[in-house]
């Protein structure tokens, strides 16, 4: 009677394929090989909310496109401006995303911008957007400067409030001043947390060595002196460099126009 063979080596863990086609194999350590849990399906409900939020947004964004044309087309018809101008501009007022009374306001400064142009006169335009500053005569550019535009601020202490709103339109200059003092008011000091001393100075060009009066205490102004509690902009209003100031100082007068958009 024969003997049984020798007991060979153990047998290989078992080669199992999946659907992709790539070799998985099953050890005693990790057992069955785990399958990755698909995240959960949002459900009908928020499926159908967000369809309704999106579709009354675009919905919404539309009606206010059509009410900004109707606008514009009202008020371009009694201008003189070109075609090309009109396109300009109103490509610049659709990219603002501004609302009706906003829009009127702005569209009004531009045209006004424009006739002034077509005129044989010096004035000032500020662009908000692109921090620029340029003095004109008629349709030319004379000098051009960066400008800082001071942030609209609301400044609260006590039962004292001091608002500086965002300032745009079309203004004439009211007057100026060169190597003006200034006396140094309270809100300054608060709006930086400080304190203000019981007696507020009065400082030289504590505005500015060039301060040009817009009315209703907003100014285009150089920057201030280096004894001025004012550090930087006015808020509200619009800070220009020295030279830029000094080259356009003998042109500016009460006469002057100045546009802000």
């Amino acid at each position: 009677m024969s003997s049984p063979p020798p007991p060979g080596p153990p047998p290989k863990p078992a080669l199992a394929r999946d659907a992709s086609g790539i070799l998985a194999v099953r050890t005693g350590i990790f057992g069955k090989r785990a399958f990755r849990r698909k995240p959960p399906r949002p459900g009908s409900g928020f499926l159908l909310f967000l369809f309704l939020a999106v579709a009354v947004g675009g919905a919404a964004a539309a009606l206010h496109r059509r009410a900004l044309e109707r606008e514009f087309a009202s008020q371009v018809t009694l201008s003189q401006a070109t075609p090309f101008e009109i396109k300009h501009i109103r490509r610049e007022l659709l990219d603002l995303e501004v609302d009706e009374k906003s829009l009127a306001n702005a569209l009004d400064t531009r045209l006004k911008y424009l006739e002034n142009a077509r005129r044989k006169e010096f004035y000032i335009a500020i662009d908000t957007r692109r921090r620029e500053f340029s003095f004109h005569f008629a349709d030319k550019v004379l000098r051009d400067a960066p400008v800082e535009v001071g942030a609209p601020k609301t400044i609260i202490s006590g039962k004292k409030t001091w608002t500086f709103a965002a300032l745009t339109g079309s203004f004439n200059v009211t007057r100026k001043f060169e190597n003006g003092d200034w006396r140094a008011p309270e809100w300054v000091y608060r709006m930086d947390g400080r304190k203000p001393p019981k007696e507020l100075p009065t400082v030289a060009n504590g505005l500015g060595r060039y301060v040009i009066d817009l009315g209703n205490d907003y100014v285009i102004h150089s920057p201030p002196g280096p004894d001025s509690p004012l550090k930087g902009v006015k808020p509200g209003s619009f800070m220009v460099p020295d030279a830029d100031m000094a080259a356009i100082w003998p042109r500016v007068g009460p006469a002057t126009r100045v546009y802000v958009f």
